[in-house]
């Protein structure tokens, strides 16, 4: 009997969600039955949401937002990424319906940038907007091509100063600063930026960037502007950096990469992350 898979993804909101279009083009570019669901789980549900999963016969499913910290509290294993970070974006469910959590969104990130982006910014300084659970990743991506310096920038500097402390106990060899939006002057010397927040998402603040035209054109020459969202195709950040004549790379790419490995962890298979993409900008068309 040919098996049928059963994937999910959990988090609130969702409506921005392109998993499902994405996982199921995976699927068919592998010749396989299945059916990828969305579930929005608010957090006072995310208990009653995992025990779901377990009884109907889920085989796994993504974390997104709010849930990506709090889920690691209900795993039996983690890989090393995750453990590392302490942020879960995929979860495996065993036979006998354990849960094992991986990090696939540190894969996504930097297989994304192309060879010699990451030449350039090795021993380099990077920029980093947001210090969520997205900015966890970013941040293991860029210590693992090689940065020197990290800065954070955030808009409640004393609400993030926990989450940027573990960060450097994390990753003691590399310089680690948190600074306040309000504090930013210049984005010069920078090889990168990075967008972690959800500004510039759709149905969230679509049409606003979370930094100024202006301070966008302080980065140097050959910096890179990396925009995690991925829906809208072209933010307003990537717009800005195309207006600036600067080098990009929208979301939508780590967002395939980071399903690509969710979905050799979930079959042992790999799916055509070419079919990935194109389904996810026919759904964004």
């Amino acid at each position: 009997m040919t098996k049928s898979y059963k994937f999910a993804i959990i988090g609130y909101p969702l409506s921005h969600s392109l998993s499902k279009v994405i996982h199921e083009a995976a699927l068919k570019s592998c010749n396989l039955e299945g059916v990828y669901d969305i579930l929005p789980t608010e957090p006072e549900n995310l208990i009653h949401r995992i025990k779901r999963l377990k009884v109907e016969g889920y085989d796994g499913f993504n974390v997104t937002i709010p849930h990506k910290v709090p889920i690691t509290l209900f795993l039996s294993r983690f890989d090393s990424n995750a453990d590392l970070i302490g942020s879960v974006n995929t979860v495996k469910i065993t036979p006998e319906k354990e849960l094992e959590g991986s990090n696939t969104d540190i894969y996504g990130f930097v297989k994304a940038i192309p060879e010699d982006v990451i030449s350039n910014i090795r021993n380099n300084q990077a920029v980093v907007l947001g210090t969520g659970g997205a900015a966890r990743a970013i941040c293991a991506g860029l210590v693992s091509l090689g940065v020197s310096k990290i800065t954070f920038y955030s808009r409640n500097v004393i609400d993030s100063h926990a989450h940027v402390e573990v960060l450097r106990q994390k990753f003691p060899k590399v310089k680690i600063e948190l600074k306040s939006y309000t504090l930013m002057d210049t984005l010069s010397g920078s090889k990168i930026l990075v967008n972690t927040t959800p500004v510039g998402m759709k149905n969230f603040s679509e049409g606003v960037s979370p930094v100024s035209f202006e301070m966008v054109k302080t980065l140097d020459n050959d910096a890179f502007v990396y925009d995690i969202v991925y829906n809208p195709h072209k933010t307003a950040l990537i717009k800005q950096a195309i207006d600036a004549n600067k080098r990009y790379v929208g979301g939508l790419d780590m967002l395939v990469y980071q399903a690509e490995k969710a979905f050799e962890i979930w079959t042992g298979q790999t799916p055509d992350t070419a079919a990935m993409k194109i389904a996810a900008l026919e759904s964004l068309a």
